[in-house]
């Protein structure tokens, strides 16, 4: 299991795991549920540049379609493609098998990134 203090946090319900200058990107386990049960993934391709804030990719469920927003500046260096095979990992496992992308970010500046705690008090509201 996934040390879930030891992620990064955005407010739109994604966590980043980050290892140098390669971040691991997911969705929440509180953005999966609210989401239902996920039916499809797009993703952005590997090399696609993607800048902090801005719309990449999206996940549908069978009650909504959600977008999924890049965390970070950088470029895509991997997609998850057993998640585009099997979009219920998404779900299952949101903070393991469930990974979307892996980005190698331009910086490692975190400014706007929530802890867990933080992230936690955001969802709570």
């Amino acid at each position: 299991m996934t040390d879930l203090t030891s992620l990064h946090y955005t407010a739109e319900h994604e966590w980043l795991l980050i290892d140098g200058d390669t971040a691991t990107v997911g969705i929440t386990d509180y953005a999966a549920e609210k989401l239902g049960d996920v039916v499809y993934v797009d993703l952005p391709s590997a090399g696609t540049e993607v800048e902090s804030g801005t719309v990449v990719g999206e996940i549908e469920s069978t009650k909504s379609v959600g977008e999924l927003f890049a965390p970070a500046l950088g470029t895509v260096l991997e997609i998850n493609d057993a998640v585009v095979d099997s979009p219920d990992l998404v779900n299952s496992d949101p903070f393991g098998d469930g990974w979307l992308i892996k980005i190698t970010l331009a910086s490692t500046d975190r400014v706007g990134l929530l802890s867990r705690d933080e992230y936690v008090a955001l969802t709570a509201e």
